[in-house]
């Protein structure tokens, strides 16, 4: 049976290299995949979707609207942004954090993140995960994308052990122990 995962946020957050670690680790245990970007303004801090599809009988790298198992949001508003993906049943793990659009801030507007989680978990199933303050306690911005994953396979997602060689192949070797750490950190 395939898994349809989608993985959003905004440009520089990581969503791209997540996507290629998760491919990478599915593939290492055995897996077909089939995966996608979609970019836009990402350089600007436009919205970065990346879609993963992993198993057997897949035949498009792009998630059909209702079909995702779970979304892996690096902010609360793209998980909003794109919750049509997500099949009924589906699990969000979002990170808490909120990037403010430049657009709502010049009109005044503020963009909670309870106020969206509250939303999703209406519908579905919700795991919140606070990665900045974990990426704090770990001592880097920039791991937010492993805590995430990390976070999906506390959910079942992917195994940890293949995220972990995957890491191996894709991240430079001074980064590795980090990287690891901070999948783990998520039980």
């Amino acid at each position: 049976m395939a898994k349809n995962i989608l993985i959003c946020g905004v440009g520089g957050q990581g969503t791209v290299l997540a996507a290629k670690v998760l491919s990478q680790a599915a593939i290492s245990g055995g897996e077909n995949v089939l995966s996608a970007e979609t970019i836009g303004m990402a350089q600007r801090g436009g919205s970065v979707v990346s879609h993963v599809r992993i198993g057997d009988n897949v035949y498009s790298p792009l998630i059909p609207k209702g079909q995702a198992d779970i979304i892996i949001a690096f902010e609360a508003a793209e998980a909003v942004r794109n919750i049509e993906y997500l099949k009924k049943n589906g699990t969000v793990i979002i990170n808490t954090k909120v990037v403010q659009p430049s657009t709502a801030s010049l009109e005044g507007k503020v963009f909670e993140a309870d106020t969206m989680i509250e939303f999703l978990k209406k519908d579905y199933k919700v795991v919140a995960v606070d990665a900045e303050k974990i990426c704090e306690e770990l001592g880097s911005s920039k791991i937010v994308n492993m805590v995430l994953l990390g976070a999906a396979s506390t959910a079942g997602i992917i195994d940890r052990e293949e995220l972990k060689a995957a890491i191996k192949l894709l991240v430079k070797p001074a980064f590795y122990e980090l990287n690891v750490r901070a999948v783990e950190y998520c039980k």
